[in-house]
């Protein structure tokens, strides 16, 4: 497949605005104000199916469908580029090395929506992308992509860019719109949903990087373009996030339904050391892990889903034959525990749980009837959360137990790791 969003990542300066519009940039935008009304591009949209690149691929037509036209308050756009999905580094890349078609994809969107205000919340350590950012807006708006009656059209947009503060939590939509009303990252209850009641209690449409970068690829070569790349319910290109015991790690733009086979060993160049594999977590760690039998699955959506897992954000992340599960287990737990945001009982006090038992079973400690434990534990975490995140923090315990039952077992029996040496995945 050429190239689509990566097409021009590697050219020289292309985070400026001058090289951007020499390869192209900000056509799609013109096209998009002068040719099409709103109503129009959010069609567009729901025909190309495309699928929401932050995890939950929800169709991004659908969900601009949503925002009430009869509201007599704002409407607002918000750019969620708080990566912080462990294994997930494809947002941070397009940031970094192409923000003017990420700001067009976002200007398009936010005409589509009926936005007038656009907040990109970035990570807070996303230093320098954050000043990729700014000085990309700063650019937009001297050639008047950005500000008052944007390309003669009389649309008016205004972008603000919006620091986090580094917490896991805040890349759920309700909990970064608390952050960015100045708030605590805490999750809301849904129903209301933010595209009635969102930032400030308005109408409110949130797509990530990803998402909205493919907008203006849309608008220029059409849905049905879009459609045939990839599978008929996941369409379009994926960036898949490589990382672990891969000899070459990094980011890979390919049709969306890639066998994990052809990325894991074709793209990024097969296991390290030339050991076997052992494990794949295919979208990020709060998506259940794979063994090597399910290497045929292909990357997207429905596929996932049939072999038992997820794609989440697209995150790969691969473990070789000397990896303790285990081991792998108990440090995603541990990071989940320390970015739960409190609010929930089971998720705050069952985490906390959850990273002790796995502690003490790795440490030498584990005791006979641990492992119905932990699953009692995940029981009652399951579904009582008001975000999703301790659907996802219990996800580590379930897939390794069910996967690797037998490395739990002999951890509490021998008070030992089965795998020797121990090798940390990441």
């Amino acid at each position: 497949m050429e190239k689509i969003l990566f097409k021009h990542i590697d050219f020289p300066e292309q985070y400026k605005i001058d090289v951007y519009i020499k390869n192209g940039g900000y056509i799609a935008l013109s096209k998009a104000l002068k040719e099409f009304t709103p109503d129009d591009l959010i069609e567009m949209v729901k025909k190309s199916n495309l699928r929401g690149r932050g995890g939950a691929g929800f169709p991004t037509g659908v969900k601009w469908g949503f925002v009430p036209k009869d509201s007599p308050k704002a409407k607002y756009l918000i750019c969620n580029a708080d990566e912080g999905e462990p294994g997930t580094f494809k947002d941070r890349w397009l940031l970094e090395k192409d923000p003017h078609q990420l700001l067009e994809g976002i200007i398009i969107s936010s005409y589509a929506t009926g936005a007038h205000l656009c907040f990109i919340y970035i990570r807070g350590e996303f230093s320098f992308g954050a000043k990729r950012l700014k000085g990309a807006i700063e650019e937009a708006y001297q050639k008047g992509f950005l500000g008052k009656n944007i390309l003669g059209t009389g649309f008016d947009l205004d972008i603000i860019l919006y620091r986090g503060g580094g917490a896991y939590i805040c890349g759920e939509e309700t909990s970064l719109m608390n952050s960015i009303q100045g708030e605590r990252g805490l999750t809301r209850l849904k129903p209301p949903f933010p595209t009635s009641a969102g930032v400030y209690e308005c109408p409110t449409v949130i797509n990530n990087v990803e998402t909205l970068s493919n907008i203006p690829h849309i608008v220029l070569n059409g849905p049905e373009w879009f459609s045939s790349i990839g599978t008929p319910t996941s369409p379009g290109p994926k960036i898949y996030s490589v990382s672990g015991h891969v000899k070459k790690p990094g980011n890979y733009e390919l049709p969306m339904g890639t066998t994990l086979k052809e990325i894991i060993y074709e793209h990024a160049g097969g296991i390290k050391d030339n050991k076997n594999l052992k494990a794949v977590i295919p979208g990020g760690i709060s998506t259940p892990v794979l063994t090597p039998d399910k290497l045929f699955a292909k990357m997207d959506f429905d596929s996932m889903c049939d072999v038992g897992s997820m794609l989440g954000s697209g995150a790969v992340i691969v473990m070789d034959e000397t990896t303790c599960m285990v081991k792998s287990a108990q440090r995603m737990v541990k990071f989940f525990e320390h970015e739960s945001c409190g609010k929930c009982t089971p998720c705050r006090e069952g985490t906390y749980w959850l990273s002790r038992i796995l502690e003490r079973i790795e440490n030498g400690g584990g005791e006979e009837g641990d492992i119905q434990l932990l699953l009692d534990i995940c029981d009652n975490i399951c579904g009582k959360t008001l975000c999703p995140m301790g659907d996802g923090a219990i996800i580590p315990v379930l897939s390794t137990i069910e996967n690797f039952r037998e490395e739990y077992e002999y951890h509490i029996k021998n008070k030992k790791c089965m795998v020797t040496p121990v090798r940390r995945f990441d």
